[in-house]
C-alpha cells in the first residue's frame, strides 16, 4: 500500500509516511545482509586452495537457499511465534505471514519486511560454519547441517534474545547478533571443524602446524570490504526503523572496525616481524563482530576499545585453536565469529551503562550451552550417517572435482 492508500485507511498523514520510511530502511538493511553472503564467499574461496573453490561457492549460496526455505517453513514460528515460557515459539508454522494483526503488521513493520530481514540474519548464521570445515566436508552432509542450524539452534536462541524469551525478559542485550548470530555460527563451526578432523597435511610429525596459505588474497580483501560495507546494513539496519540513531550505530560499528583492524596488525607485526596480511583482514571482522551487541548502547571511544579487544584478542585466540587446540579452521571462523561475538556481548555489559554484566556473561554461557549441544548431535548423527568426510583421494585431488565435476579455474594447474 503506497502513501496515498495508507491515508485513505485512516493513517494519520505523518505517521503512514514514517512507516513507509521504516519500511524502505529496513528493506534496504535486508538487501545489504543478503550481500554479505558474497563477502562470506570471496573471504573463504581466496583463504583456501583453488581446488576447492567452487565448492565454496556453492555452499555459500545454499546456505542461502536452504536458509530461506527452512526458516519460512519452521524457522520462523520457532524464532517469532507465540511464546511458550520463555522457551520457543508454538504458532506460525508453514505460514508465518499467519501471525500478522489484521492490518498485515508484525512487530510494527509489514510482516513480509519482518520475515525476510530476519531470514537474511538466519542465513548468515549457517554461513559462517563453511569456512572452519573447508575443503574437506562431503556436499550432501553440508547441505543438512545447514538446513539443521536453521531449523534447530538459531531459530531457539534467537527466540530466547530477539523473540519475546527468557533472555529478552532478563534484559539481556545483543542488538543486532554478536551473540545471536556470530557466536552461535562460530559454536557450530568449532563443533563442526572439531568432529570432522584436520585436513591432511596440516600437521607435521612433530605435531606442529603447517601453514596452508589460500590461493588468491585479492579475492579474500574483496569479500572483508564487501563484509565491511554491508556490516552498516547489518547493525544500522537493525534499527528496523529510520531513526536520528543511525549515524552513531554507524560511527560505533565503523570504530570498532577500525580499532581492531590496526591492532591486529600491530599484534602480528610485533610477534611475525612482519604485518600479516591475513590476519589484519580477520580483525577487522573480529572488530565489526564484537561491536554488534552494543553499537546502539556504547560510546564511540568504547567502541574503539572493544575493536581493539578483538584485534588483539583474534590473534591469539587463532593461534590457540591452531596450535594447542589442533582445531583446523582454515579461515578463522572460530576465532572471529564464536570467540570475539562472546568478547564483545560481555564487553557491553562493561560499557553500557544501562546494561547488565551478569546478565551479559549468563545469556552468552546458555546459548553456547545450547549450541555446544545440539551442533554435537547434529554432526555426530550426519557423521554417523552419510558422513561428513571426503575420501582421502577426493580431499587431496579437490572437492571442485569429485563433488561437482568442474573447477572454478579452467585449465589451471593444481597443486596437490
Amino acid at each position: 500500500m503506497d502513501l496515498t492508500g495508507l491515508i485513505e485507511s485512516g493513517m494519520d498523514a505523518v505517521e503512514a509516511s514514517g512507516l513507509l520510511m521504516n519500511v524502505m530502511w529496513t528493506m534496504l538493511g535486508a538487501f545489504l545482509v543478503y550481500f554479505m553472503q558474497a563477502g562470506f564467499a570471496m573471504c573463504e574461496a581466496g583463504f583456501t586452495r583453488a581446488k576447492n573453490t567452487g565448492n565454496i561457492l556453492m555452499k555459500n549460496m545454499m546456505d542461502f537457499v536452504l536458509g530461506s526455505l527452512f526458516f519460512f517453513v519452521f524457522g520462523f514460528a520457532i524464532m517469532h511465534g507465540t511464546d511458550f515460557n520463555g522457551i520457543i515459539g508454538v504458532k506460525g508454522f508453514f505460514d508465518p505471514t499467519s501471525l500478522a494483526d489484521a492490518d498485515g503488521m508484525f512487530n510494527g513493520l509489514p510482516i513480509g519486511v519482518f520475515i525476510i530481514f530476519h531470514t537474511v540474519f538466519c542465513a548468515t548464521a549457517a554461513t559462517i560454519v563453511s569456512g572452519s570445515m573447508a575443503e574437506r566436508t562431503k556436499f550432501a552432509a553440508y547441505l543438512v547441517y545447514s538446513a539443521a542450524i536453521s531449523i534447530f539452534i538459531y531459530p531457539v536462541t534467537g527466540h530466547w534474545i530477539w523473540g519475546g524469551g527468557w533472555l529478552s525478559s532478563m534484559g539481556f542485550h545483543d542488538f543486532a547478533g554478536s551473540t545471536a548470530v556470530h557466536m552461535v555460527g562460530g559454536i557450530c563451526a568449532l563443533v563442526g571443524a572439531k568432529i570432522l578432523g584436520v585436513r591432511i597435511g596440516k600437521y607435521g610429525k612433530d605435531g606442529k602446524p603447517r601453514a596452508i596459505p589460500g590461493h588468491n588474497l585479492p579475492i579474500a580483501a574483496l569479500g572483508v570490504f564487501i563484509l565491511w560495507f554491508c556490516w552498516f546494513g547489518f547493525n544500522c539496519g537493525s534499527t528496523t526503523a529510520a531513526t536520528t540513531s543511525l549515524g552513531d550505530i554507524a560511527m560505533t560499528t565503523n570504530l570498532a572496525a577500525a580499532a581492531a583492524t590496526l591492532m591486529a596488525m600491530i599484534v602480528t607485526w610485533v610477534r611475525y616481524g612482519k604485518p600479516d596480511v591475513s590476519m589484519t583482514f580477520n580483525g577487522s571482522l573480529a572488530g565489526l563482530v564484537a561491536i554488534t551487541a552494543g553499537c546502539d548502547v556504547v560510546s564511540n571511544w568504547a567502541a574503539i576499545i572493544i575493536g581493539a579487544v578483538a584485534g588483539i584478542l583474534v590473534v591469539f585466540s587463532v593461534e590457540f585453536f591452531d596450535k594447542v587446540a589442533k582445531i583446523d579452521d582454515p579461515v578463522g571462523a572460530i576465532s572471529v565469529h564464536g570467540v570475539c561475538g562472546a568478547t564483545g556481548t560481555i564487553l557491553t555489559g562493561v560499557f553500557a551503562s544501562d546494561v547488565d554484566f551478569l546478565t551479559q556473561v549468563i545469556g552468552v554461557a546458555s546459548v553456547m550451552a545450547y549450541v555446544l549441544v545440539l551442533a554435537f548431535i547434529i554432526f555426530t548423527l550426519i557423521d554417523k550417517t552419510i558422513g561428513l568426510r571426503v575420501s582421502e583421494q577426493e580431499e587431496r585431488e579437490g572437492l571442485d572435482a569429485h563433488e561437482h565435476g568442474s573447477s572454478a579455474y579452467a585449465d589451471f594447474n593444481f597443486r596437490l
